[in-house]
């Protein structure tokens, strides 16, 4: 019997892979793991679904492994299932999500001097119909200032508004590029509960 059992130890030792890993089907080859190419996926670099834009580029990246919840900056934007919760701050949010459609440059003058650019604005709300608005950039620029003004510590929470340029402020691509900035930035705002109930907010919305 002691013989028998021996047999089937050493037989289960065999090429040096334990028996409990055979029997599960686990491979222990480092170049055709399945569990390595896993443990790869992990510890890539973590990307957002929602795009940003050009200008907003992040310092470095970091791997998901050593993302930690104390490592997250003051006033950020995080995820969590506030389905149950009766927190009146998260009551607050009232907007669904917020489009910059068009825009139209208005003329100072028939030289075109003193032109300027206001942009189309919707506002889908979670209850009632979509609020429609015209803003100029100075108008986002102001926003931006007061929300900093209101909230010191929530900076990271607001992304940085597209650059100016007195050169391109009518090109095509330049306008599209700061349409899809302002508007990334507007949806950072209505949808965090801790602005969009901010009278400075609905100053800028209702003004």
């Amino acid at each position: 019997m002691e013989a028998i059992l021996n047999q089937q130890s050493n037989h289960g030792h065999a090429n040096g892979e334990p028996t409990g890993t055979r029997k599960y089907g686990l491979s222990t080859t480092p170049a055709t793991s399945h569990a390595e190419h896993e443990a790869g996926d992990i510890d890539s670099p973590v990307t957002s679904p929602v795009s940003s834009p050009p200008y907003w580029v992040q310092s470095h990246t970091r791997s998901f492994s050593n993302i930690s919840i104390e490592s997250i900056p003051a006033g950020a934007i995080t995820l969590q299932d506030n389905t149950d919760d009766g927190d009146s701050k998260n009551k607050a949010c009232w907007a669904r999500s917020v489009y910059i459609e068009d825009h139209v440059i208005i003329n100072g003058s028939r030289t075109g001097i003193g032109a300027f650019v206001v942009w189309n604005i919707t506002v889908e709300t979670l209850r009632g119909g979509p609020m429609r608005i015209r803003k100029r950039y100075s108008e986002f620029d102001d926003l931006r200032d007061k929300l900093l003004q209101t909230f010191p510590n929530s900076k990271a929470a607001m992304p940085p508004l597209p650059p100016k340029s007195v050169i391109s402020k009518f090109r095509p691509k330049f306008l599209e590029n700061r349409r899809s900035g302002l508007q990334y930035f507007l949806n950072c705002i209505l949808l965090n509960p801790e602005f969009s109930g901010s009278p400075v907010l609905k100053e800028f919305l209702f003004s």
